[in-house]
């Protein structure tokens, strides 16, 4: 079974201001995918605290979702973080997930910085940290992963 962590970068949600919406979400995809959530951390809008939390979760799972800092603003700094830990960038991913977006939220949808990254052996992706936003990137994310896995680890892998 893949292991999977989440690391939900927001400030308000840190700080215990906003409630975490993304853990039940997170879980109920993986528990129907045969998944399992293996760690969890919330952490402040913080390249450091972001670089931190995702190289320790890699430590610990195949697959990391990071939630949040994929915007325009100052504090979004989610893709700066995890690409500068990062050995391959998959581009592929925020491609298709702003395509799919665009028919949920429009011509928004070009603003979000979605992406993928390889950090050590893990599989790392990086979505806003909208409900709607997680939802769709584990729509994507699910069917392909264990294939991606296989691919980054140079394991051969069954259709």
């Amino acid at each position: 079974m893949k292991a999977f962590a989440l690391v939900i970068t927001s400030d308000s949600v840190f700080k215990g201001v906003v409630n975490d919406e993304i853990t039940p979400i997170v879980e109920k995809a993986l528990e129907e995918g045969g998944y399992q959530l293996v760690h969890r951390v919330v952490v402040p809008n913080d390249v450091y605290a972001i670089r931190e939390a995702v190289a320790d979760a890699a430590s610990r799972a195949d697959v990391i979702l990071v939630t949040g800092g994929t915007g325009l603003s100052p504090r979004d700094v989610s893709i700066e973080a995890v690409k500068s830990i990062s050995s391959k960038e998959l581009p592929g991913f925020g491609e298709v997930f702003r395509l799919k977006s665009l028919e949920q939220v429009g011509l928004n949808a070009m603003l979000s910085r979605a992406s993928a990254f390889l950090v050590g052996s893990s599989l790392v992706f990086v979505t806003p940290g909208s409900p709607q936003a997680v939802r769709l990137a584990l729509e994507l994310i699910l069917p392909v992963v264990d294939h991606a896995l296989a691919q980054a680890r140079g394991e051969p892998h069954r259709h």
